[in-house]
């Protein structure tokens, strides 16, 4: 049956239209299911700061990201939502946008259950329909004002920012510390770090980048080894074939990471991958920051209600900091901020 205004595409048009998609990736999980919770419990003995309730409760506001993708990125090819086992009740499946991923859909049977996010991220790459060009976001990334495609990628490539950062020993995060410093090991038996600042100058003193970031870039040319990366927690545009030369060339490495149930001081993160695609030279220099905003949420949040109501960002993450607060209090507010600025239903919902 033909479309309106023309005939429906086949053959090299059909091809032509997914090398041109850009999907998301999200992962969720309900830590409230008694069944997830029960299988959790067999394995978390000794897992310490990985496995508590804060790090897997559910602020009930995933309708307001799908709310977001809509309104303000409708652009979007397939949304590849990762999960368990469960399903929200009102998420309408049935659409056809919507790609439910079981773990055991993309995972090798030997490393389930898993409870860390590495082996969910590490893995993406495996996704049966996954386009070349995708989007990965956190379940706190929220779209609140209009995003185009071109924020993301640009002739085909993704935008993101090449900055360096000291990894930082933070005694408060140990594990955190030695996965970003376990990434840039890897990074450092790949790529030479002064013959990378020669060879893509302009990708490392880009004009609009943060001038922190500029000056960061000028004080890490004293160093001749890497020291650690400037990455952004928000939404990370990738290329699928990144991740299948990262996995062929440190599948070991990667594959040791995947075996963790929960998050270990052994592990990397995909922030590997994101920094072997720049330093691959596989992006286009942008200043990423500009209409990003990230918050922990507090007891009383109110720079983060003024962000979300004003629109004074196209999107930020509302980071539950694993810490003791008035999770009932801080949620309602924030969820009233998100429902003033996306009040109607969306097609992923029921």
């Amino acid at each position: 049956m033909e479309k309106p205004g023309g005939k429906e595409p086949t053959g090299e048009g059909i091809k032509k239209m997914e090398a041109d998609r850009i999907d998301f990736v999200l992962p969720w999980v309900d830590g409230a299911d008694p069944a997830w919770l029960e299988q959790k419990r067999q394995y978390e003995t000794g897992c310490g700061e990985d496995a508590k309730e804060e790090r897997f409760r559910d602020w009930d506001n995933l309708r307001y990201w799908f709310r977001g993708v809509e309104k303000f990125a409708p652009w979007v090819g397939r949304i590849h939502f990762v999960t368990w086992g469960h399903v929200p009740a009102w998420l309408n499946t049935a659409n056809s946008r919507i790609h439910i991923v079981r773990h055991e859909d993309y995972m090798p049977e030997e490393i389930l259950p898993v409870f860390s996010s590495h082996p969910i991220e590490l893995l993406m790459h495996r996704i049966e329909g996954l386009s070349e060009r995708f989007v990965y976001f956190n379940d706190d990334f929220f779209l609140i004002d209009k995003v185009p495609e071109s924020f993301f990628f640009q002739d085909g490539l993704p935008c993101d920012m090449l900055a360096f950062q000291p990894v930082v020993a933070n005694p408060a995060n140990p594990v955190m510390s030695h996965i970003y410093l376990n990434n840039s090991l890897a990074l450092s038996r790949h790529f030479d770090k002064r013959a990378n600042v020669k060879a893509q100058p302009g990708k490392y003193f880009k004009a609009g980048y943060p001038p922190l970031y500029f000056f960061y870039n000028l004080l890490e040319l004293a160093f001749p080894l890497f020291t650690g990366f400037y990455t952004v927690h928000g939404p990370s545009p990738f290329l699928k074939s990144t991740f299948e030369e990262v996995w062929e060339r440190e599948g070991e490495l990667l594959m040791r990471t995947c075996s963790h149930r929960f998050r270990s001081e052994e592990d990397v993160s995909q922030y590997l991958i994101r920094e072997w695609q720049k330093l691959s030279g596989k992006f286009r220099p942008r200043n990423i920051t500009g209409r990003f905003r990230y918050f922990n949420v507090e007891d009383h949040n109110p720079a983060l209600l003024k962000t979300i109501r004003r629109q004074k960002a196209d999107m930020i993450c509302i980071n539950d900091a694993n810490r003791k607060i008035d999770f009932e209090g801080a949620k309602a507010e924030i969820n009233d901020a998100l429902k003033a600025i996306l009040p109607e239903m969306s097609s992923y919902e029921i």
